[in-house]
């Protein structure tokens, strides 16, 4: 796979979300527990953060205002729970970058975090391996 690089981005607790992140030239580390987030953001520089508010570990928000506390300059996105509107108001007032709810679309996850980058219309080069290929051609016939 070949990828060019622009950005490192932290993901905490999206589990399946991660794969939509992969099609932009981003450097991805994920992590479910905001404690082990907490710790890698002291050895890895990261241009964004995307977090669920809600962690098992660190809940309401816990993870997310520790991190804007300590580096507020760097680009966040919350995602809190469809319908809560206290959960959105609450990440919202703590001046995340942007809030999605966690059934937000493939599609509008990913404009929001290429937008937040400044990666509007870059994608990820991506090598086909000779199996695929095969199976690519095989098809087209």
């Amino acid at each position: 796979m070949i990828v060019l690089v622009q950005a490192t981005v932290l993901t905490v607790g999206l589990n399946g979300r991660n794969e939509i992140i992969r099609e932009l030239p981003v450097r991805l580390i994920t992590m479910q527990s905001g404690l082990a987030a907490a710790r890698s953001l002291k050895n890895e520089k990261v241009n964004s953060v995307i977090s669920r508010w809600d962690l098992k570990d660190m809940p309401d928000g816990k993870f997310l205002k520790t991190l804007r506390a300590a580096k507020p300059y760097i680009p966040t996105i919350a995602f809190v729970r469809p319908g809560n509107k206290t959960q959105e108001v609450a990440a919202r007032a703590l001046g995340v970058s942007a809030v999605l709810t966690e059934d937000a679309g493939d599609d509008t996850f990913r404009d929001t975090l290429a937008n937040l980058l400044g990666l509007k219309g870059d994608v990820a080069i991506r090598a086909i391996s000779p199996a695929e290929n095969i199976k690519e051609l095989m098809r087209e016939r």
